[in-house]
């Protein structure tokens, strides 16, 4: 009997360790508006394309930097070097033309300005268990320090809701929401989980909850859905203030940004807020009781030790002794959009 035996081979470990330059081509590119433009003139020239981004580099480096994004499944092309044109993709058409409110780049661009250097320092974050950030010398907390930057604060914001966008979209779709009337987001930041679901649950009256300096930006969200009958933005502070009575409260990326007993007060928090029967959701990249599927949500963890020093992602494992510590009495999991769940714990 023939025996296979399997070739090792070093393709797998090559592609990973270099993977950050497939990243940097496509943080490029976006930091470029490369997308944008070509959602406006559909497909252009190398030459077109060298013009409109004012491009120094030489026709060659250009094909290679484009070959790259066309190799990478971010660009179509038709024709070879100079007789090629470039378009989007059906998903970069989507979801990387600045111009879409679907646009999601903004967490793109805050990796490029920020998470990039960050994420340079894991191997430190690891050796001392401390934070990464530049902020880490002046003992702020990184949400304080990117508020104090309105343009740093806004891609921050934008960051966040397109990371999200497609899961509270799931969310609103997908859970049952016929029995509740109202609803709190927690730390709801430009208030868009607050209007997908009014917008899917005309019967909601919901209420996005975060901190004065987003006042401006969910009531901008608001009014851009026309949704000022349905949502209402106040503002508070989830350390210091009660939340705002209501039959479900939302958290979105909200428990990963702190450690374990702090999650648990927030739990709590939440808990109180809530009627008997009332229902807390927290969307999140969790990750499986296994810890080896949901590797996005492994990574997001490791975001979380090098930009606040103690957040940390979770499974739902840990979702359900924390739930159980802050009175809840059965909980659930749905799966949402990509790496992205929705941990639910409900007061019976």
């Amino acid at each position: 009997m023939e025996t296979t035996t399997i070739q090792p081979t070093p393709a797998a470990i090559l592609q990973m360790g270099t993977g950050f330059w497939a990243s940097k081509v496509l943080l490029t590119a976006v930091n470029f508006q490369l997308f944008t433009h070509l959602a406006k003139h559909g497909s252009m020239s190398a030459k077109a394309i060298k013009n409109i981004l004012e491009l120094k580099c030489s026709d060659r480096n250009l094909y290679d930097f484009l070959d790259c994004l066309t190799g990478l499944s971010f660009l179509e092309r038709e024709g070879l070097l100079e007789t090629a044109h470039y378009s989007n993709t059906v998903d970069t058409a989507i979801f990387l033309d600045k111009d879409k409110p679907s646009y999601i780049g903004g967490i793109l661009e805050m990796q490029n300005e920020q998470g990039w250097n960050v994420w340079a320092k894991l191997d430190n974050g690891l050796k001392t268990g401390l934070i990464q950030h530049e902020i880490k010398d002046n003992g702020e907390n990184i949400f304080d320090f990117i508020s104090k930057d309105p343009e740093m604060f806004k891609k921050f914001v934008d960051g966040m809701t397109g990371v999200q966008m497609g899961n509270f979209i799931a969310l609103a779709e997908k859970f049952d929401f016929s029995n509740y009337k109202t609803l709190v987001d927690a730390g709801g930041s430009a208030g868009v989980l607050s209007v997908m679901i009014a917008k899917h649950n005309p019967h909601i009256k919901c209420t996005t909850f975060d901190l004065p300096a987003l006042e401006f930006m969910a009531k901008e969200t608001v009014q851009k859905f026309k949704m000022t009958e349905q949502v209402k933005v106040t503002n508070g502070d989830f350390f210091k203030d009660a939340l705002p009575k209501s039959d479900i409260v939302t958290m979105g990326n909200i428990l990963h940004d702190w450690d374990e007993e702090t999650k648990i007060k927030l739990m709590k928090t939440a808990y109180d807020a809530l009627p008997k029967g009332g229902v807390f959701i927290a969307i999140e990249h969790v990750i499986d009781d296994q810890r080896k599927e949901n590797v996005f949500g492994l990574m997001m963890s490791l975001n979380m030790l090098i930009e606040t020093g103690d957040g940390f992602n979770y499974t739902f494992s840990d979702f359900n002794k924390w739930a159980k510590k802050a009175g809840f009495s059965t909980t659930e999991l749905r799966p949402l959009a990509g790496p992205s769940s929705a941990a639910i714990a409900y007061k019976l």
